[in-house]
């Protein structure tokens, strides 16, 4: 494998790469020499303290993926995609941390959909995992494509080595580890990648000359955009004046119902804040896994506590470069290069690595938390559930990291496929349009059962899958290929509008829940007890032996 002759990376910087992969995969291995059981791998045997799994959460959070969409989507489109950390994760995980975390370990489950199951039945189980497992499957794609968009900047690599690259190492680290792996090393992924993106954030705000510079700059750039678009549209008209005392778009974070950036108040409010930002706190599985691996219901809570404080520094050293970036280098062709240009410009010789670094925790903590998560998928909600229910733990161990290694396969034919594909909008749209596919309607099923004893079973079961449908027929019926064929003016005006998408979802999937269920046979006691007040639920880990994975 050699380097581009124009690579920005010095014997110091691969030295601070090398170091941190050598401490972390040796962790990894380490604790995964440990794992003897599928409840090892799967949950960490549940003994996982609150501290460790609320550093894991931000750390699975805040991947590859975001460091570069979120900076590339305030390069593109401003600040109000911080929204997405800020109202999008902290008042949900506060929710979660004292309503719906404790109740979920303490019914004992591995999985979201087993818990859909023992709520409704085996349809709605059956095709939440398989939309859970699709959207990570595809995810770990993304999150290849990212680290391949960041490496091939920096290292001066080609993308497709990158991919292959990136999916061997963590492949390797993921398959041996289990969750106890990922929870510790993510301590450590955690601590770089703050220190990583505030060292970047400090220099380009000092390399910007402050505050109060960067918004004169970004106030030319937003002129000169709005005077170039108008001379498109009328060649003719008249230039536009700098007016850098007009409230900023850029700098905005409660953007106008007719903006143009996929980011308008009602969507951030009424599609992110209400509907994607709780259904992804409290059913993803990815991010739930962690907490019902913690030592007890209390520890759960406090772990989802922890997180929220450390939330709420994400988008200032996430979102904030990309503005720094914006103001520095207003002439990139993608957003998604904006961040690894700005690392290029910024980092002195020695320093670049420690950002490499941070990227690669990023990386490393989002991949391996999606492909345990999918692996717990496969093996509980599919190989448990309908090939063999009376299978050892020793065999799920089996299943889980075969399982595992298929997945880092896939993930790097996607990500492939990816690269062939136009990608306007980067890859933080695509991520969020895949979650909004089914994280409406999702979270619709999961909060009914979850609150009201009277929706039923069928009634959950055809209202997901026409909840999924709407999603999905909506975003068809937006792309300008269709719309223009069927001869329609565009649904929505707005660029990705994903968060659009989950609000109709979801709100068709709750008014078919509550019609049906009306019109169905209520479920059995046995059902309710899973209804959150309506049966207190013995803590099923109280008396069961715990495992010795530390």
């Amino acid at each position: 494998m050699l380097l581009a002759a124009n690579s920005h990376l010095t014997s110091p910087d691969y030295i601070v790469i090398l170091l941190y992969l050598a401490i972390t995969i040796g962790i990894g291995i380490a604790i995964g020499r440990k794992v003897k059981t599928g409840s090892d791998f799967f949950l960490g045997g549940r003994r996982l303290p609150w501290w460790a799994i609320g550093m894991s959460l931000v750390a699975t959070d805040i991947g590859g993926t975001d460091i570069i969409g979120v900076g590339g989507a305030a390069y593109s489109h401003g600040l109000a995609v911080a929204n997405f950390e800020w109202i999008g994760c902290i008042p949900a995980m506060i929710v979660g941390a004292f309503i719906f975390i404790p109740f979920f370990y303490r019914t004992g489950v591995y999985t979201i959909p087993e818990y859909l199951e023992r709520r409704y039945n085996a349809g709605v189980r059956t095709v939440m995992a398989i939309c859970w497992l699709l959207f990570m499957a595809c995810n770990l794609g993304i999150m290849l494509l990212a680290s391949a968009k960041m490496m091939s900047e920096v290292f001066g690599w080609n993308q497709p080595v990158c991919i292959l690259v990136t999916a061997v190492l963590v492949g390797a680290y993921t398959c041996v580890g289990g969750l106890a792996a990922v929870v510790y090393t993510d301590m450590i992924q955690c601590t770089v990648m703050i220190a990583g993106c505030l060292l970047v954030l400090v220099l380009g705000i000092i390399e910007v000359g402050g505050i109060d510079e960067l918004k004169n700059r970004l106030a030319e750039v937003e002129a000169r955009q709005a005077a170039t678009a108008m001379e498109v549209a009328d060649a003719e008209s008249p230039p536009v004046a700098i007016d850098t005392d007009r409230p900023l778009e850029r700098t905005s974070l409660i953007l106008p119902a007719d903006t143009k950036s996929p980011f308008p108040w009602p969507g951030i409010f009424f599609g992110l804040a209400l509907i994607l930002s709780p259904a992804y706190w409290i059913g993803n599985q990815a991010i739930v896994q962690r907490s019902l691996g913690a030592k007890s219901d209390f520890e759960a809570k406090a772990s989802y506590i922890w997180g929220a404080v450390l939330k709420n520094i994400i988008p200032l050293i996430v979102a904030v470069p990309g503005l720094i970036a914006l103001a520095l280098l207003p002439d990139l062709e993608s957003g998604d290069v904006a961040i690894p240009a700005l690392v290029n410009r910024l980092l002195p010789v020695g320093i670049r690595g420690l950002f490499v670094a941070a990227f690669l925790a990023a990386l490393m903590s989002s991949v391996d938390s999606y492909l345990n998560s999918a692996a717990t998928i496969v093996s509980n909600d599919f190989y448990k559930r309908f090939i063999d229910k009376d299978v050892s733990d020793e065999r799920l161990l089996t299943v889980g990291r075969v399982t595992t290694a298929a997945l880092v396969v896939w993930a790097v034919i996607f990500a492939f496929i990816l690269t062939l594909m136009s990608e306007k909008s980067g890859v933080y749209a695509i991520f969020q349009t895949l979650m909004a596919f089914f994280q409406g309607p999702a979270f619709a099923v999961l909060l009914f059962g979850f609150l009201w004893k009277r929706a039923t079973g069928t009634a959950a079961f055809i209202a997901l899958l026409c909840g999924i449908a709407t999603s999905v027929s909506l975003y068809t019926l937006n792309q300008k290929v269709i719309y223009t064929l069927l001869g329609w003016e565009p649904l929505f005006r707005v660029e990705e509008p994903f968060l659009y998408f989950s609000i109709w979802a979801f709100l068709v999937t709750s008014t078919l829940i509550v019609i049906i269920s009306f019109f169905t046979s209520p479920d059995s006691e046995e059902k309710l007890k899973y209804v959150y007040h309506r049966a207190k639920l013995p803590n099923e880990f109280d008396n069961a032996a715990k495992g010795s994975v530390v």
